[in-house]
């Protein structure tokens, strides 16, 4: 997968095509990927995780893990307040028809993210994992709810479990036996069947490279999301009161 620099510039405005689209994906998987793994080797919590955060949230209940719980309560909270934040800000700059609906977003995504990589290391307060736990999450729930939005609820950056689940389905379809005169064919779809292993691989990549990175420098490994993202935000923002005559998602 090689993608120019020139298109790098416009995985964020808002004439989008599929190409567009699934290029963004990839970004913000590998990007979840690495947010992920820093949270989790930082703080020893993955901030992505809503079906093992709520999981743990109800064991932890039983179990007595009263710091687990409230530590599974914020990263809950954020992860929605994160969604919440992503369709405020896209259906504001929607109703005023500006294109740089997408890229503003990713903007303050990759802020939240420049933040916690520039000043973690200098914060001595003793429950600063709190306070990462709660940026991660916000942050995972926005780029989250931003691909979902953008795709029409296809694709997914930070749900792992569906995407695997996807790829069965498509492999299942692809190598079901068909009948000769079957007036409805099962067919399975490489294209999406691609797109999936890719996206689960993208996560991967930037999971090993978060938790390298991490153990290498600390939290300024954050600094190279930040940066990617704020290379794809900014070029839409700079013409962003411009109003978008095509219909966009």
């Amino acid at each position: 997968m090689t993608v120019h620099p020139r298109h790098l510039l416009q995985l964020a405005a808002g004439q989008r095509d599929e190409w567009t689209n699934r290029h963004l994906a990839y970004l913000l998987a590998w990007v979840a990927g690495v947010l992920n793994s820093v949270g989790f080797v930082a703080v020893g919590f993955y901030t992505s995780h809503m079906t093992g955060i709520v999981a743990t949230v109800a064991d932890q209940l039983v179990l007595g893990g009263t710091h687990l719980v409230l530590f599974g309560a914020v990263a809950l909270a954020a992860f929605i307040l994160g969604a919440m934040a992503c369709a405020l800000q896209f259906n504001w700059a929607r109703r005023r028809h500006r294109r740089d609906r997408f890229a503003l977003v990713l903007f303050v995504e990759a802020v939240l993210i420049l933040i916690v990589g520039g000043l973690a290391e200098e914060v001595t307060w003793a429950h600063r994992e709190w306070l990462i736990v709660a940026t991660l999450g916000f942050v995972m729930g926005q780029q989250n709810a931003l691909i979902t939005k953008v795709s029409n609820a296809t694709i997914r950056t930070t749900h792992i479990t569906g995407m695997v689940t996807d790829i069965g389905i498509e492999l299942g379809k692809m190598t079901y036996l068909k009948r000769p005169g079957d007036p409805d064919p099962v067919r399975g779809d490489p294209h999406k069947l691609l797109m999936l292993s890719i996206l689960v691989a993208l996560f991967f990549v930037g999971g090993v490279l978060g938790a390298l990175g991490y153990l290498a420098i600390g939290f300024p490994v954050l600094l190279v999301p930040a940066a990617l993202l704020l290379l794809v935000a900014v070029p839409p923002l700079v013409g962003g009161r411009l109003p978008l005559a095509e219909h966009v998602p």
